[in-house]
């Protein structure tokens, strides 16, 4: 299919509402990458791509040429992958000169908006396999939710900005971009670094970005073979853990809770509620827009049917 200059910067919007949302503490990147219709795209583009590399490393110096790797390369979806990289990497900085600020000024709105966007978004996983859930799975989902929940809960710890510290930081901060439910920002403010990486995005600090960027690579690599791996082989199961941790990690983005992250008492109820139901809205409205895009696709294909 031919692909046009609107498709181009329609994938470059879709990556920046995943770049936005990992600079915000609470909302996934991969949540929002579900929520856009991206996840199955990167996980399978970037899976290929670190497979294409590995084996163009270890093959062309033992003279075995690259063409393993190059049928690696090719199965990656390069006019969707380039434009949403690009528009992560764009929205990202944007978010995070602009929309952070906003969160932390008015955080109780922010993320009444978003619980409702995870609680809707959790319709995606569970129905995702296309396989019925039995009860062990509803188990098995209960107990990662709750493991969620209590990651979720932590009290925040403040490791210092060493680079073999910030390393370490970005590659377990980073598995959250392609793992929904858990949020890389809010890991990153769990260790105390949320701040300091923040900062250094504002100030264009070179030397603490290259450090975090060589992390970020090195567990984004590790960790998307395995989520890919585990996709492709254990599809459903994967689903349901999915599932369960997304629900857990509602915890993180209750409107009411203080900087300690313990439950307060609700202030302001229907204006969060509200922002709570638009958040909510909006996914509901782009899970129906995807399926009926889909039908209409599926119905165009049919032998014999009209384009219009």
């Amino acid at each position: 299919m031919a692909r046009t200059a609107g498709s181009y910067l329609f994938n470059m919007v879709r990556g920046g509402a995943v770049g936005a949302s990992e600079a915000l503490p609470g909302i996934s990147g991969g949540t929002v990458a579900l929520i856009v219709g991206l996840y199955d795209k990167l996980i399978g583009g970037a899976g290929h791509l670190v497979s294409g590399i590995k084996r163009y490393v270890t093959d062309v110096p033992r003279g075995r040429g690259p063409e393993r790797a190059r049928a690696q390369f090719r199965m990656v979806d390069w006019s969707v992958l380039i434009p949403a990289l690009i528009g992560m990497a764009v929205f990202l900085v944007g978010a995070a000169i602009v929309l952070a600020p906003l969160v932390e000024a008015y955080p109780q709105y922010a993320y009444a908006i978003f619980f409702g966007l995870v609680l809707a978004c959790l319709w995606i996983p569970y129905t995702g396999s296309g396989s019925a859930w039995r009860p062990w799975h509803y188990l098995v989902a209960l107990v990662f939710a709750a493991g969620a929940f209590l990651i979720t809960g932590l009290p925040g710890a403040n490791l210092p900005t060493h680079p073999v510290v910030v390393f370490f930081a970005a590659a377990i901060a980073i598995c959250a971009l392609v793992l929904p439910g858990i949020s890389g920002s809010f890991l990153l403010l769990t260790m105390g670094l949320y701040e300091p990486t923040m900062n250094a995005v504002r100030d264009v600090d070179l030397v603490y970005l290259g450090v975090f960027a060589l992390g970020a690579l090195t567990g984004l690599s590790l960790f998307v073979k395995v989520l890919q791996y585990l996709l492709e082989n254990f599809h459903h199961m994967t689903l349901v853990v999915l599932t369960g941790l997304m629900a857990g990690s509602l915890r993180a983005l209750w409107p009411w809770q203080n900087e300690d992250r313990a439950f307060v008492t609700p202030t302001e109820v229907p204006v969060t509620v509200a922002l709570m139901v638009l958040g909510f809205a909006v996914v509901v409205a782009a899970i129906v827009w995807e399926r009926h895009k889909l039908a209409r696709e599926a119905a165009d294909a049919r032998p014999g049917s009209v384009s219009v």
